[in-house]
C-alpha cells in the first residue's frame, strides 16, 4: 500500500476532452507537494484482424507530435460507456468494420505520472465491412501490415505511438494465432 495520499484536488481547466488539476500530495515522510493531474475518462483501442491475417490501421495527424501517426483505432469513451462500446463505435467509425468476436490483450496506462487515462486494448477477428463514419475532424487513411511488418516499424521506429506500440507487442506475444 502507498504512503503518498491525496489531500486536495483543485480544478485548473475544463477541456473538450480531458480536464487538467492541480493536486495536493501527502508524502510518506509526512511532506506535502503540488502535482498537476489530467483527467480523462479512458478509452479503447483495438487491433483489427482481416481475413489475411493483417492488422488495420490508421494515418492520422496528431497534434501533439506535430505529425501522421499510424496507430490502431482507438478513441475516448463517452460517459457512463463501457469499453467494449467503445471500441466497437470506433472501429466502425475509422476503418468501416465491426465484428462480435472480441478479446481483450490488456490495460493500459498511456502516461501514469500526470494522466488518470487508462485505455482497454482489445484483438477483433471475423471482421464485417460497412462504410466508415469519421468525426468531421478526422481525416484518416487506412494502411494494412501483418503482425511481423508491425512488429519491424516498431523497432525501426516508423510506429511511435504508445498505445500502438503496446498492442502490438501484447498481440505478438499473446497465444492468439496470426
Amino acid at each position: 500500500m502507498s504512503d503518498y495520499k491525496l489531500i486536495k484536488s483543485y480544478p485548473v481547466h475544463r477541456g473538450n476532452v480531458m480536464d487538467f488539476f492541480e493536486c495536493e500530495i501527502g508524502l510518506p515522510d509526512g511532506g506535502v507537494t503540488h502535482w498537476d493531474l489530467i483527467h480523462h475518462p479512458g478509452g479503447a483501442a483495438v487491433i483489427p484482424v482481416d481475413d489475411e491475417g493483417k492488422i488495420i490501421f490508421v494515418r492520422q495527424y496528431r497534434v501533439g507530435a506535430d505529425e501522421e501517426l499510424l496507430e490502431i483505432p482507438a478513441g475516448k469513451s463517452d460517459p457512463g460507456e463501457d469499453r467494449l462500446t467503445t471500441i466497437k463505435r470506433e472501429m466502425e467509425e475509422e476503418i468501416g468494420y465491426t465484428s462480435e468476436s472480441f478479446t481483450k490483450l490488456m490495460d493500459f496506462c498511456p502516461a501514469p505520472a500526470y494522466s488518470e487515462e487508462k485505455t482497454a486494448i482489445f484483438l477483433a477477428r471475423d471482421l464485417k465491412k460497412t462504410d466508415a463514419r469519421p468525426d468531421s475532424d478526422e481525416f484518416v487513411t487506412i494502411e494494412r501490415y501483418s503482425p511481423g511488418e508491425a512488429r519491424d516499424m516498431i523497432s525501426e521506429g516508423k510506429i511511435t505511438d504508445g498505445k500502438t506500440i503496446a498492442a502490438v507487442l501484447a498481440f505478438c506475444f499473446s497465444k492468439e494465432d496470426f
